[in-house]
Parts: structure tokens; sequence; C-alpha cells
């Protein structure tokens, strides 16, 4: 969901003041060369996207965090002393402020990871919720036997000379500007001490809600992206069996165990967030930070219409709130009201420039075809991420970005910068391992996704997979298959059973490797909640694969409607033009589709290849 650089206008902060200095996503726009910095319409930014060298990226990246952290150090000293008591938050220091929140983008996205079964056994029962205890039982990470899970292995991320030279480079910038910055950073690091002591810890709870500040340790909501979430999950844990009428401790809980969920794809977090949550609310009925905490597992669980309401409640009361401002937008997007969605991004950028609300922006234009505006952005937001999760985060979307316009090498260096902040990145371990796979590389692409799906069994992967075993088709590669498949539907009971609306994945993965009357059902559902370009392919597609082409070519156009550029809705595009007789325009999409990204999927890029070799 969106990143960008340079401004006169100057940013507002927690008080409704933007920073001098910063600059809006709007305003790196503008420098992309679209002139007004509003989105584009439908076919913009057709010719790809704008991609400087590895390197030259790398060094930006790299000076521009050093230097951003000091110069957002000396901006939150400065602002400490006007910031009033309804969003200030605990210990919330410039980096957390341009931290925030990432986005789950939903695309859907750390405890213990699900308790799935190895890809060749079935799938256990669904095990009943964890208990109310601040301290939930830990479960044991799952045994898979389709491949290593040693992330470091011969085809790994921490051997491929990609990441090891972006780590390389890093350090030594690293080294350099320690030099230059580090009498500057103590300075800092005392004004800011002195700042926190003089204005005291208030949490972000609406106006004249200031609590005492939380135990040393105790995870704040900034920070959630930061640092290691389990080990801050327990310390609030144990803050909160010795203070259990802490309301913002619970709130920042819930959050915490959203974003394991989101982060390891354990829907089993989920009833425990909304049962931290729903504590915060009854000791304060209507604390803001609960409430933002309710719009983010809303959207987590795809329940759009109820994200939408909290985040709206929240900026009646703080319309400078990052989150909720950051949730309002993720809602409008996957509701399909993408022209509401477009005026939240560019209030959001207004009000609260920075990384979470970068991502989402530059999804936006993405999604009316405006690539170049959208990785100009990324790029700025990656030039302003100070932490290894920001950075890994930020690099991967760039990485997703150039993987759609088929731009591999481009892709495979965004992901290796997001490796080398966090080399268990799911985002960029699988999306390095589809890259690998588009380029040929099948043998290490299918050892690369063997360790995604070890480690994080959700569908995408598990998809993936099963195809590369099909296309090798050694022996027992299709029972392998099978097992990948039978793995998604293990995964979406236990999606369900954690609170998940999960059609549209039903919908995805059925359609082409399992029962396509559910994969009808599940997407007609999926639509009739919100019609979006995603919902719509969908549709299209089920449609398609139960035999009903004429009613599936309305929904393959509507599709495209927005300008989206995506390969795979145009091969499904193309197929179904084909099936209503519309022969030429589908050979056309066909096409369209190989050119724009000629792997954009191990099954449906040697389908479109034989339909065309054979209409000739």
């Amino acid at each position: 969901m969106g990143p960008r650089e340079n401004s006169n206008t100057p940013k507002r902060g927690d008080d409704g003041r933007r920073p001098p200095g910063d600059q809006t996503a709007g305003e790196a726009a503008r420098e992309a060369g679209d002139g007004s910095g509003s989105a584009a319409g439908p076919g913009a930014g057709d010719d790809g996207t704008a991609a400087g060298t590895p390197e030259a990226a790398t060094r930006a990246a790299t000076e521009s965090a050093a230097e951003s952290a000091a110069a957002r150090a000396a901006e939150a000293a400065a602002e400490a002393a006007a910031r009033d008591e309804r969003t200030a938050t605990p210990g919330r220091t410039a980096a957390g402020r341009v931290r925030g929140r990432r986005a789950d983008g939903l695309r859907l996205v750390p405890d213990p990871t699900p308790e799935l079964p190895a890809p060749s056994v079935p799938p256990p029962p669904v095990s009943a919720e964890p208990s109310d205890s601040p301290e939930p039982s830990q479960p044991s990470e799952p045994s898979v036997s389709s491949g290593p899970h040693d992330s470091s292995g011969p085809s790994g991320p921490s051997s491929d000379p990609r990441v090891l030279a972006v780590r390389r480079f890093r350090e030594f910038g690293r080294r350099l500007r320690a030099l230059r910055l580090g009498g500057s950073v103590v300075l800092l690091a005392v004004a800011l001490t002195a700042g926190s002591v003089a204005v005291g810890a208030l949490r972000d709870d609406g106006p004249g809600t200031a609590v005492a500040a939380a135990a040393p340790g105790v995870l704040s909501p900034a920070a959630l992206n930061g640092g290691d979430l389990d080990a801050n999950i327990k310390a609030l844990q144990a803050h909160l069996r010795g203070q259990p009428k802490d309301f913002g401790g619970w709130a920042t809980l819930g959050l915490a165990y959203v974003e394991q969920a989101r982060t390891k794809g354990d829907p089993s977090r989920y009833p425990q967030a909304e049962r931290a949550l729903r504590r915060s609310l009854d000791l304060r009925p209507g604390n803001e930070q609960a409430l933002t905490g309710r719009a983010a597992l809303a959207a987590a669980r795809h329940r759009f219409d109820e994200a939408l309401g909290y985040a709206d409640r929240v900026l009646k009361k703080n319309p400078y709130s990052e989150r909720a401002l950051c949730s309002r937008i993720d809602a409008l997007v996957e509701l399909g009201r993408y022209a509401e969605a477009s005026k939240a991004a560019d209030t959001a950028d207004d009000r609260r420039p920075g990384i979470p609300v970068f991502t989402r922006y530059a999804y936006v234009r993405e999604l009316r075809g405006d690539v170049r505006t959208a990785r100009r952005v990324l790029e700025q937001a990656l030039a302003t991420a100070a932490t290894p999760g920001d950075i890994a985060y930020v690099a991967a979307q760039l990485g997703q970005l150039a993987w759609n316009q088929g731009d591999y090498a481009t892709a495979l260096t965004d992901y290796a910068r997001a490796l080398a902040a966090d080399e268990n990145y799911l985002p960029a371990l699988e999306g390095r391992a589809r890259v690998l796979a588009a380029r040929g590389e099948r043998a290490t692409a299918l050892a690369a996704m063997e360790q995604v799906v070890a480690r994080f069994p959700l569908p995408g992967p598990l998809v993936e997979l099963g195809e590369l075993y099909e296309e090798r088709g050694g022996e027992g590669d299709r029972a392998r298959a099978a097992d990948q498949y039978v793995l998604v539907d293990a995964w979406t009971a236990l999606a369900r059973a954690g609170g998940v609306n999960a059609d549209l994945d039903t919908a995805l993965a059925a359609a082409d490797h399992g029962d396509r009357a559910s994969a009808l059902r599940a997407a007609r559902a999926e639509y009739a909640r919100r019609r979006t370009v995603h919902t719509a392919d969908a549709l299209a597609w089920a449609l398609h694969m139960g035999g009903r082409d004429a009613e599936a070519l309305r929904y393959t156009r509507e599709a495209a409607a927005t300008g989206y550029r995506n390969a795979l809705f145009l091969y499904h595009r193309g197929t179904i033009e084909r099936a209503t007789g519309h022969e030429q325009d589908g050979l056309a999409s066909l096409r369209a589709a190989l050119r724009l990204n000629p792997g954009f999927s191990t099954l449906g890029a040697r389908q479109a290849r034989a339909a065309l070799e054979d209409a000739k």
C-alpha cells in the first residue's frame, strides 16, 4: 500500500502542524512528473517504472536513513513541549513517529507460526480459542518436510550476493556516518531525555486523558514494528499481570496480537486481540487507542465496513491519528471506493506524512495505473526508513511493484535490500522465489519457496509451490502438489476459526486447484460484500472455470476499469474473451499479459504461451 522528498509546505504533527522541511507524497508525485500530485487516470505510467542502479539506490537509502534519524530526533525534541496530551504517546520518538504502523495492505498481511501440518500430511482439526490470560500458551513451530528451515542455506537469502552486497555497503555507510553524527546524536539523546522528563509520558487516548507511563520496557503502540515483537509482547503480558487495569496496555497488547497474526499468518491471534481490545474498552469506554486497534483488527479479518466505522469514530475525536487515517484508506481501497480512497490518501498525506501513509498513497496510485508515481513515492519512503522493519517493508513493496511490471532485475535488487534488513521477511522471501521462477531458475526457486512454506504456510506460497511441483513433474511431484492445495484448505479453516473472511483466498485457490463450485460461491459472496478490481477478477475467473463465460466477460472488463496493470488479470481476460468468441481481442490480451510480466504465474504463463502457439 506507499513513500517520497523536498518541500516548501510544512507537514503537520500531532498538534496539526507540519514539521519544516518534510515532503508529502503529493509533492513527490509532482516531482515524478504528473504535474499535480493527484491520482492519474487509467493507463497513466504505462511505460513502466523508472529505476536507478542498485548501487545508487542503496547509497541513497543508507545516507538518508542516517541523516533523517538525526533530523527526526531534533524535530521530536522541538515538538515535545508543544504536543498536547490528546495525541501524545509514551516514549514516542521521532523515528517512531515516522515509522508508525506498517501497512498490511491487506495484501493480508509474531509470536508462534500457525500449527499447520506438513505438506505431506492431512490438516489437523482446528483447536479451541486460547484463554483470556495475558500470557497465552505458545504453540510450537510447525514441522514441515517440504524443505529446510534455515534461510541461510544454498538457496536462502543470506547466500544471495545481492543481499551480501547491500549489507556490506550499508555497514560501510553506517561506520562513516557514525564518525560524522556521533557527537550530535549524543547531544540529541540528552535533549530528548530532558524533553520526555519535562513533558511526561502520556497515552494517546483523547483530550484530557493523561495516564501514568507504563513500566520500563513495555511496548508502546508506535513501536509495534520495531525490535523483537515477541519479547515486547511478553513484557506487556508481565506488565498487565501486575497492572490489570491499564487500559492502554490492553489496547497495545491487542494491536500487537494483530501484528503477530499479520506478519506470520497466524489467524489464531485474532480472538486474543479481540479480547484484549474489549478489555481495554471495558476499562475505559471509547478510548482512542482501543478503537484504532479495533479498526486494524477488523481490516485484518477483511471486515472493511467495520474497519471504516471504527476509523471514522477515531478521526472525529482526533483528525490527526495516523493509525486511523491509514485504516480509513485501507478500508476504502478494499471496499472498492477508489475515488474516496484517493481523497483519503491526500488528506492523510497532508496531515501525517510518513511511511505508513506513503505506502498507501503509492498503492492507490498503482491501482489507477500510475506506476511511475507509485515507485517515486515508495523510493521516498525507503529514503526515510530508519529501522530494519521499515526498510524491509518498503523495499519489499518496491520489489512487488517491479515484479508486477516484469522488471525482474529491479525486483531482485529491491528484495535484496529488504532481506539485508531482515532476512526472514516473508514478502521478500516469497517475492524473491517468484522472480527466480520467472527467470527460469526453477530448481533454486522451488527450494526457496519450500523454505517459505516451511515457515509460513499461507495460501499464495502454497499454490505457487504446488504449481512448481506440477511443472517439474518428477516422481511424487503430483502428490506433493496436491498436499499444498490441501494445506490451503487447512489455512482457510484456521482463518475462519479466527474470524477472518477468507472467501477471496478460497475463490482464487479453488478455481484452479479445488472445488470449482465452492470457488464460485466464495467469489460471489466476496463480490457482494466489496466490489474491487481483485474481487471482480476472482469472480470472472471462477465463472469461467464453472463454464459461465458470457457472465464472466462483464466482470473481467470491470477488473480492468481503473487502469491497474496486472498480468494475471490480462491472462484471465484474454482466456475469457477467446471463450466468448472474441478471438483477436483475447489473443491481444494474452500477448499483453506476457509482455507486461512474462513469468506472472507458473501455470498461467505456460498456458498463455500454449494458447498463442496454437493460434498460429
